[in-house]
């Protein structure tokens, strides 16, 4: 899709005159960004890659996390267009160096939802309440935003999204092909992926990611809490 905007007949690439900037938010692969980074330098123009975490209500609240990739000059023209978005705003380094630490984000993300999803259902499972569990843990070493967010989100069953599985499907996806050209081995982001493709299989897809806990409750026979 963004190979289209940028690079079709009527894409983008097509208005572009010297010095111009084109900045990129979507969360893709870094490979393909290092590619379409240098096919916009060709035409004498700038690229930076700016993936977001945040979510929906990051960007409502213009809080956003911005991740950066491209030139340290290029970034300070548009860093003040950033800050209308954000609040964390990185250059974390040249070009597909954003789209890397997206990926890395939605890896940290993913398996911290599947840590609390299993934490919740084991203390249900054993006759505690999830919800003071919750509350108990979010005073301690344990605590973090995925279960303070995302935790609440399981035991009130509230799964609209937000940020839907199928996104993070896709992100995590991106990790694994990644992993694989890089010869590294990421196994829990492989089962995080494969819990998510397990909710997509039973019509789940559309849910907020935190909804990934319903794949472990199927397996196991139980819920966090009772379904509204």
């Amino acid at each position: 899709d963004v190979q289209k905007v940028l690079f079709a007949d009527d894409g983008v690439a097509q208005g572009l005159t010297p010095g111009k900037i084109v900045v990129d938010m979507s969360s893709i692969g870094p490979v393909e960004t290092k590619d379409f980074a240098r096919r916009i330098n060709a035409l004498g123009c700038e690229y930076l890659d700016a993936p977001v975490s945040g979510g929906e209500v990051g960007a409502k609240a213009a809080s956003l996390t911005i991740m950066v990739g491209g030139k340290q000059e290029v970034f300070d023209k548009i860093e003040p267009l950033f800050k209308l978005m954000g609040k964390n705003i990185t250059l974390v380094g040249d070009n597909g160096d954003g789209q890397t630490c997206k990926v890395a984000n939605q890896i940290i993300v993913a398996l911290n939802i599947q840590a609390v999803a299993e934490a919740l259902l084991f203390a249900s499972k054993a006759g505690a309440d999830p919800a003071k569990v919750r509350q108990a843990l979010m005073g301690g070493f344990a605590a973090s935003r995925i279960l303070e967010v995302h935790g609440e989100r399981m035991v009130k069953r509230t799964f609209q999204p937000g940020f839907r599985i199928n996104l993070h499907q896709k992100d995590l996806n991106l990790a694994l092909s990644g992993a694989k050209q890089l010869g590294v081995a990421l196994p829990n982001t492989a089962v995080a992926q494969q819990l998510m493709s397990a909710c997509a299989a039973n019509g789940m897809d559309g849910l907020d990611h935190s909804a990934l806990c319903r794949a472990v409750e199927l397996m196991s026979h139980h819920t966090i809490a009772p379904d509204a």
